[in-house]
This record gives structure tokens, sequence and C-alpha cells, in this order.
């Protein structure tokens, strides 16, 4: 299955910024983050392109600003959109990069948490190849918590503690990675890679702000 390196302890490369056994895809939408910013929290997000449809090539087209509006009714309406994420997860478990985890990719949108305003500045997106009310793959779970905890060991600024969904850091706006994400599942899998406890759910902070 295509994925991350089979060690089981996959680890982040500190000087490139990068996941080790991950695609690397450059994407153009990302600059720097401001000066002094660390890393407090990571962000999981859902998408499918089209809406609730899986295996194309049309998130990573989106994040390279390729994709073509005369493909689909949908694509012509967000070819035009600058977005990114840090790291892609496929369904079948293939994790590809397109942003190095040291800059800030635009995932989060006008965006708070814990009274901070543009989560793009202090977080890492990763986006899961699904939609709101279907559930995610067994891959997507495995795949996810080993890169959280990769994170996790790689910056000691983040935790399993700094864990949201896109809904929660823009409520109202956003509602992935949707009701049919198990976070529990999650937390569980993250803390057997750290060997630690399960951590408990955090809570955002209102109101939003600008990303």
């Amino acid at each position: 299955m295509p994925g991350l390196t089979a060690d089981p302890v996959c680890r982040v490369d500190p000087g490139t910024g990068l996941l080790g056994g991950a695609r690397y895809v450059h994407s153009p939408n990302q600059d720097a983050r401001p000066p002094g910013a660390t890393l407090d929290l990571i962000v999981v997000h859902g998408i499918g392109l089209p809406p609730g449809e899986f295996g194309g090539p049309w998130v990573e087209r989106l994040f390279t600003n390729t994709l073509p509006g005369d493909e689909h009714p949908f694509f012509a309406e967000i070819a035009d959109l600058r977005v990114s994420a840090h790291l892609f997860i496929r369904r079948d478990g293939e994790v590809v990069q397109f942003v190095p985890f040291h800059a800030r990719a635009w995932h989060a949108g006008p965006s708070s948490w814990r009274h901070r305003v543009a989560c793009n500045d202090f977080s890492i997106g990763i986006e899961l190849e699904g939609a709101d009310d279907v559930p995610y793959a067994d891959a997507q779970y495995e795949q996810a918590a080993g890169a959280v905890a990769a994170l996790c060991r790689a910056y000691a600024t983040l935790s399993p503690t700094a864990l949201a969904g896109h809904s929660e850091v823009a409520p109202g706006r956003k509602t992935d990675p949707g009701p049919a994400f198990d976070w529990p599942r999650l937390r569980a899998a993250i803390a057997t890679a750290l060997g630690v406890p399960a951590a408990p759910a955090a809570r955002a902070a209102t109101p939003q702000g600008r990303a």
C-alpha cells in the first residue's frame, strides 16, 4: 500500500521540513510564516473533488493551480482559488506533501483558535480525501496518526492536544472533516504511536479572525 515509510516510526526532516515517505509535489500556494511564529496547532480537513468523489487527480491539480475549470461545473467555481495544505492523505493511504512544515500553507482561511486569529500562521494543515458524511478509510487514520506523531516528535511546540477540525477553527463557514470523522479513533492511534495516554479533545475559541 502506498504511503509513509515502512519504518514504524516515521520522521520529519527538520532541515527540509518534509515527512519521510511522503511524495512531494510543490505547491506555489505558500509563503513564509511571520517572524517568531511557532507551530502550535494541527488542523484536519476533508476534501473531495468533485465533492463526494474520490481517487482522481483533482485535489493535486487544485493545490498546484492547474485545475481545469471546464472539466466539471464545480471546478469552474473554484479553479481560481489559491489554496494548499501541508499534507494530503488519499483513501488508499498515499501521503502527498505540498508545503514544507516550516512554511505557511494556505489551508485554514479566516480562522481562530484559543483566542488567536489567522491559524495559517501557526498551524499545519492535513487534508484527508473524504466527505462529511462518508466514513474515512482505515489507511487514512493510520497514516494521519503516524504523521501527527512524527510532527509532535519533530516540533516541541506541537502536542496531540493541539488538534482541531477545520469546522472548529472556522465555525459557521466550514464543516469538514464532518460527523463521519472518528476523532476518538485518531486520538487513540496517535497515542499508540507516541506511547502515551490518549489526549482529550481540545476546545476551540471564538471569535473568528482573518487568515
